[in-house]
């Protein structure tokens, strides 16, 4: 009807520019959210949101199940203690290359030690306990003969030839020391004194035949964690196989007695004589360790 008011005409009109400005805070406060206002904090006001009792926790359950882990990767006669520092090897290409090497020789003919006895140094005494160390080079090659501590036969089998004169070296160097009719050296290593060979296999009749294939890698590991780890240790190093392969320890926190080898070879040029035996208990003595007792075999 000619007259007649719409109900837009109740309202003032909009500006288009008016209603873009009022459409786009709309869009910018309804659409997107607002953030929120961080407070500056200071570092060094801020502690661990973890309690001591928190950490300690975390602690013992990483500890856990390291150990775990090294049950699973130690091979078979290597004791625990050992075993938690040096599980780490276990799983490295060149420790699984030289387990099925040693297998496969096993299957092929004998190998000296049997496979329970490889370790028997891991056995005697805790990693932490060691105080002597003597490195000999491979296990002897005959029947019987190796068990895992080098220089060492089990009884009933003769002392071979270096280990005589070791013997003969002991009667002249510490006071009251007789030959014990055997070549058993358990005695030692139980009081700490480690008798660790370079190679811990060999294929039967067969000197070195288990050189390079990785064994020294190994052993080069225990020398190199006894050194980091330990104070205060002594080294007998007898003929340059030993002292090259001990040329790493710290001798800063060690001490270091060196000499030709005992064998028939080589004894009479400098092993007779030496007195590392007595001279190494004056330095455990001086490193506040208990000496060795020689004599208890």
């Amino acid at each position: 009807m000619i007259g007649q008011k719409t109900i837009n005409s109740f309202f003032s009109p909009v500006s288009k520019k008016r209603l873009s400005q009022e459409t786009n805070k709309t869009t910018e406060d309804d659409i997107e959210p607002k953030k929120p206002k961080i407070a500056a904090v200071d570092p060094e006001s801020q502690s661990s949101p973890l309690s001591p009792e928190q950490l300690d926790k975390i602690a013992r359950n990483k500890k856990a199940a390291l150990e775990k882990l090294a049950s699973g990767l130690t091979p078979q006669g290597f004791s625990e203690s050992w075993g938690r520092e040096l599980w780490s090897e276990f799983s490295k290409p060149y420790f699984k290359d030289l387990t099925k090497f040693v297998s496969d020789e096993r299957k092929r003919g004998t190998v000296y030690p049997p496979a329970e006895q490889i370790f028997t140094w891991t056995q005697m005494c805790d990693i932490r306990d060691v105080k002597v160390v003597i490195l000999g080079q491979d296990p002897y090659h005959g029947p019987g003969q190796a068990h895992g501590l080098c220089f060492s036969v089990k009884r009933p089998v003769s002392p071979p030839p270096s280990l005589e004169n070791m013997y003969k070296e002991l009667v002249s160097d510490i006071e009251g020391f007789k030959h014990p009719g055997h070549g058993d050296l358990t005695g030692w290593a139980q009081q700490g004194v480690l008798l660790l060979n370079a190679v811990l296999t060999v294929r039967a009749h067969q000197a070195n035949s288990h050189k390079d294939k990785g064994w020294e890698v190994f052993t080069d590991a225990v020398v190199q964690w006894l050194s980091n780890n330990l104070q205060g240790l002594v080294f007998l190093l007898w003929g340059s196989y030993a002292q090259k392969k001990g040329s790493a320890i710290n001798r800063k926190h060690h001490h270091v007695l060196q000499a030709v080898h005992p064998s028939p070879l080589s004894a009479h040029r400098g092993f007779f004589g030496c007195k590392h035996f007595s001279k190494a208990n004056e330095l455990l003595k001086k490193s506040g360790k208990s000496p060795i007792d020689w004599k208890a075999l």
